[in-house]
């Protein structure tokens, strides 16, 4: 047995344990797999934030909100109502023609297999044409922006995934108050329109989601936002909800932030690996960070940004170097995970120079070292023995050597057949010992960032 097929049978085994706690049949388990398949190959798309809170940019009526994070959250950080916020927000969206053609390219250079995008964000406003509500781009811009998105994304071979909150705050039987813990503008201050029926916000969020997932053919993600206890699973009838979505998508991928809560961790978020349950969706979802470990049979995706906020900022300039975000994809495909990267465009829809610029730098790693990335497994060695990071695959190793060792040479616990840098053809002397193999390296590696060798094990 080679190691991806143990790796494959270890996890295989833990999500059997798993789904036989929660009472699924054997079929589901096997569909599950085959619905799962595309995602794990993936393992990098693209996240995108973009929405009204865009054309604010971190600023209200003139004054920066802050320089750090959360400024697709200016509404509730200002306290603003939502007529208050649709007057300043409005006009300043202004999305320009072919924006999303853009944003396929960016994606599809970076080396992306994905790209999830908000449908609605929390402060309500609907990305696509909805007969539910007139607070949508298709009454707004005159245009149904989900459509150009999806259009775009498809014509470039990427998969398509919405984001969408189940938080809202601008519709007017939302009850805050019944969501305790759930960030609001109006949080603590009366209705200002009286009484507030759950139940009806409950038909709108069913109904839009309907027109989602019926409207725009294949939808390969829904990735939910969110929840915390007491405001969780039945309070947006969740299981209802997951039951419709998959009536018109059987194939979809959903994360479970429906159920759970999504907690940032501040210091290691493999509690949130530890805690999934495969009857609340097919992924969890670890936020701004990396788990110290992965967990076989537990499917997971990192979602970070490239500074410190989702949405567009004029005022963020803390961004992390190429070399950060190469090597956050390295250190979470060497873990089982997915890595779902930010980025935030502006209100006319025009992605940052800054995320443009990383894009392409991940783009041109990910063209000499993609095999190292797609289709790969966790890291078979309890510890890789260098500085860097291993994946597996088919019967290879893949070390991802981020420094070279001050001998220049790489113990190996395996017999190794050959090796290579990717993206070279000649082969790295191999010497056999009885514990393993040493690889000598040349005096400099081929790549500052992350150099990859190619292993072929006996």
């Amino acid at each position: 047995m080679n190691a991806r097929q143990a790796l494959l049978r270890l996890g295989l085994s833990a999500l059997l344990a798993l789904t036989a706690v929660a009472g699924l049949p054997p079929e589901a388990t096997a569909a599950r797999e085959a619905r799962m398949a595309w995602w794990r190959e993936a393992r990098f798309g693209m996240f995108v934030h973009w929405g009204l809170y865009s054309g604010l940019a971190g600023t209200w009526q003139g004054k920066a909100v802050g320089t750090r994070g959360g400024m697709e959250w200016i509404q509730q950080r200002v306290k603003a109502d939502t007529y208050e916020y649709a007057h300043e927000a409005i006009p300043r969206f202004q999305p320009k023609p072919g924006f999303a053609r853009e944003w396929a390219r960016v994606a599809k250079q970076a080396g992306c297999k994905y790209v999830v995008f908000t449908s609605k964000h929390h402060d309500g406003f609907a990305l696509h044409q909805s007969a539910t509500t007139d607070y949508d781009a298709g009454d707004v811009t005159g245009r149904d922006l989900v459509r150009e998105i999806v259009d775009a994304l498809r014509a470039e071979g990427l998969r398509v995934g919405f984001y969408h909150s189940v938080i809202d705050w601008h519709h007017p039987q939302y009850d805050y108050a019944a969501a305790e813990g759930l960030p609001h503008p109006l949080a603590g201050r009366s209705f200002p329109n009286g009484p507030r029926d759950h139940s009806l916000y409950l038909d709108y969020l069913h109904g839009q989601v309907r027109e989602l997932v019926s409207n725009y053919g294949t939808v390969d993600v829904l990735w939910w936002d969110y929840s915390k206890p007491g405001a969780e699973g039945e309070f947006w009838r969740a299981d209802a909800l997951v039951r419709m979505v998959k009536n018109h998508q059987p194939d979809i991928i959903m994360n479970n932030r429906l159920y759970r809560i999504p907690h940032i961790e501040k210091e290691d978020s493999v509690d949130r690996l530890k805690t999934w349950k495969p009857t609340e969706g097919d992924f969890t979802t670890p936020e701004q960070t990396v788990p110290s470990t992965g967990i076989p049979g537990v499917d997971w995706e990192a979602c970070m940004t490239m500074n410190t906020s989702w949405g567009y900022s004029d005022h963020d300039d803390a961004w992390k170097s190429a070399e950060q975000l190469i090597r956050h994809l390295v250190d979470i495909a060497s873990k089982g995970g997915n890595y779902l990267l930010n980025v935030g465009p502006k209100a006319d829809g025009s992605i940052p120079p800054e995320s443009v610029e990383r894009m392409a730098a991940i783009g041109a790693w990910m063209r000499v070292n993609g095999e190292a990335i797609y289709g790969t497994t966790a890291s078979p060695l309890a510890e890789p023995g260098f500085d860097g990071r291993v994946t597996a695959k088919d019967g290879l190793l893949f070390l991802h050597v981020f420094d070279r060792p001050a001998d220049g040479r790489i113990h190996l616990p395996r017999a190794v057949q050959s090796a290579r840098f990717l993206g070279a053809t000649e082969s790295l002397n191999c010497e056999r010992m009885a514990t393993g193999t040493v690889i000598s390296l040349p005096a400099a590696l081929p790549d500052p960032v992350c150099s990859v060798i190619r292993v072929e094990l006996r």
